[in-house]
């Protein structure tokens, strides 16, 4: 599976190490992902879904709508 967040879509980004003398090289900036196992009311089951650290508390603070919706449209495979 993709390092990537099945909510926000957020993935690895791209950029430098900065070195004391100012040397540069490349590295990337992985998303913190959390794997969930999250009970959706509107379909009365739990979903196991990969989610960054910014998408479980906005999750927990709105609600599971926006899964349940991803999960209808066939984005997120339910288990």
């Amino acid at each position: 599976m993709s390092r990537r967040c099945q909510v926000t879509g957020i993935g690895p980004v791209s950029g430098n190490h900065v070195s004391h003398a100012h040397n540069r090289r490349k590295r990337r900036f992985l998303p913190n992902l959390q794997k969930k196992r999250i009970w959706v009311q509107e379909l009365n089951r739990f979903v196991t879904v990969k989610l960054s650290a910014s998408a479980v508390k906005t999750v927990s603070k709105n609600g599971t709508s926006v899964i349940a919706k991803l999960v209808k449209e066939k984005a997120i495979k339910a288990r």
